[in-house]
C-alpha cells in the first residue's frame, strides 16, 4: 500500500541520465534526505500503513529539504526545476522507500523487541529494520514511562 502511490511515479526506469550527473556526495545526500524524511513521516504516523498519504510524506520531505538537506543548495535551479529530474526524483524515491521497507530487522533487534514486550506485556508487529526501531524506542518510552 505505502508503495502503491510511489510506484506511479516510476517512470524513469533504472537509468538516470541527471542524478548521474551529480557528484557522488550530492547522489548520497539525496538518498540519505528520502530515507530520513521517510521514518520521520512514519514514526509521526506510528508506522500505520493505513494512515500513509504519498502526498503528506512528500511535504515532510521537502520540509527537511528546506530545513535540513545539504545537498538541495548544491543543485542548480535550472536542475531543480527540469521535469526530467523531478521524475527521477520519483524513481529514486520510490526505489528508497523500497530498500527501507525491504530491509529485514537485525537479529539484536528480534530479541529486543521480544524482551521489552515481555517487560511491557505488550506485542507489536513490525516487518522491517526501520519500523523495529521504531518499536524498540515506542517500547523503551513506555517501560521508562510506567516505572
Amino acid at each position: 500500500m505505502i508503495l502503491a502511490r510511489a510506484e506511479e511515479l516510476n517512470v524513469g526506469g533504472p537509468f538516470y541520465k541527471m542524478l548521474k550527473d551529480l557528484s557522488p556526495g550530492v547522489k548520497i545526500s539525496i538518498t540519505r534526505s528520502i530515507s530520513i524524511a521517510f521514518e520521520q513521516y512514519m514514526n509521526k504516523i506510528n508506522w500505520n500503513e493505513n494512515q500513509f498519504d504519498y502526498e503528506a510524506f512528500m511535504g515532510e520531505w521537502k520540509e527537511y529539504l528546506n530545513k535540513s538537506a545539504t545537498w538541495y543548495d548544491k543543485v542548480s535551479n535550472d536542475i531543480k526545476a527540469n521535469s526530467e529530474f523531478h521524475e527521477e526524483l520519483a524513481v529514486k524515491i520510490n526505489e528508497t522507500i523500497n530498500k527501507i521497507l525491504s530491509e529485514k530487522p537485525k537479529k539484536e533487534q528480534n530479541e529486543e523487541i521480544e524482551r521489552l514486550q515481555k517487560l511491557t506485556k505488550t506485542e507489536y508487529d513490525y516487518s522491517c529494520r526501520a519500523e523495529a526501531r521504531f518499536v524498540i524506542e515506542k517500547l523503551t518510552r513506555e517501560l521508562k514511562s510506567s516505572k
